[in-house]
């Protein structure tokens, strides 16, 4: 199920973006959450595909091992042995390219179900401002710690070094 998130005015020559089903195993500690996937995650059907985005460097130190260096489905299972689930806040949005200032019309994920479906979820991280802001009233009421990140995504500029110590942090989620 999912709900209207924002309205904006309507992109007609935007094409509908639908987000990935969410990877989440019954013992996730830790839930993670993008706005809506990039063009080129989209186009190779994987969680953060394109070569600038820093996610799987960011996520290396919270695991212990280089995601980046690994096929994507050893990464994948690597966050999923750790406790980590991975889902976006944006379920389907008419949007022009990869950034979240072109997203319109958005539906959103079923957020508050996939938390309640996790018994030993600790926290919920949001990827950046706009999944913040988009998701956080989504998950009202719900008892997890929302922890807020730096996005992954290389349009936020401030570089891998300065993003890293908020990343590094939800290693304490793991434990």
């Amino acid at each position: 199920m999912s709900g209207e998130l924002s309205t904006g005015d309507t992109n007609k020559d935007a094409a509908r973006k639908i987000s990935f089903p969410a990877l989440a195993a019954p013992d996730a500690k830790l839930l993670i959450l993008g706005s809506l996937p990039g063009e080129r995650s989209l186009a190779e059907r994987r969680y953060y595909a394109h070569p600038q985005n820093q996610f799987w460097r960011l996520m290396s130190p919270v695991v212990g091992h280089d995601l980046a260096a690994l096929p994507y489905t050893e990464r994948l299972d690597s966050l999923r042995a750790a406790g980590i689930a991975l889902w976006d806040v944006v379920a389907s949005a008419r949007r022009v390219g990869s950034t979240d200032a072109t997203i319109r019309e958005a539906a959103a994920n079923d957020l508050a179900s996939l938390v309640s479906e996790l018994p030993a979820l600790r926290a919920v991280a949001f990827n950046g401002g706009t999944a913040l802001k988009l998701g956080r009233p989504l998950l009202a009421g719900h008892d997890v710690a929302i922890v807020a990140l730096p996005s992954s995504s290389p349009l936020h500029t401030i570089g891998l070094a300065a993003k890293q110590p908020a990343w590094s942090a939800l290693a304490a989620y793991l434990a």
